[in-house]
């Protein structure tokens, strides 16, 4: 498995709904990628001179992150589609 370096983090993308509140569905060409995922794998921290400055998400956490994050970071692993970004540019923790 992919381990990811410092602060970085990978994640899989989770579906958005396809359909509004209202129940207009909205076709595939028209939908944004993503913006929520869980993670997959967490590198083991950025340091800050000598020290290490620990990771706040842990493998398994669903997560928002900005829109942009990652988005010259797509990689593929044993034919998966992940997204990998830095810690700062995961904007919170869904509980």
């Amino acid at each position: 498995m992919f381990k990811p370096l410092h602060d970085y983090v990978l994640i899989t993308r989770l579906e958005e709904e396809s359909k509004t509140a209202g129940g207009i569905i909205i076709p595939d060409n028209a939908q944004e990628k993503p913006s929520r995922g869980k993670v997959i794998a967490v590198g083991d921290g950025a340091y800050d001179g000598d020290d290490k400055i620990p990771m706040t998400v842990k493998v398994g956490n669903v997560v928002m992150f900005a829109k942009w994050a990652g988005s010259a970071s797509e990689i593929k692993i044993e034919g998966k589609d992940y997204v990998i970004i830095r810690e700062k540019d995961i904007l919170g923790i869904l509980e």
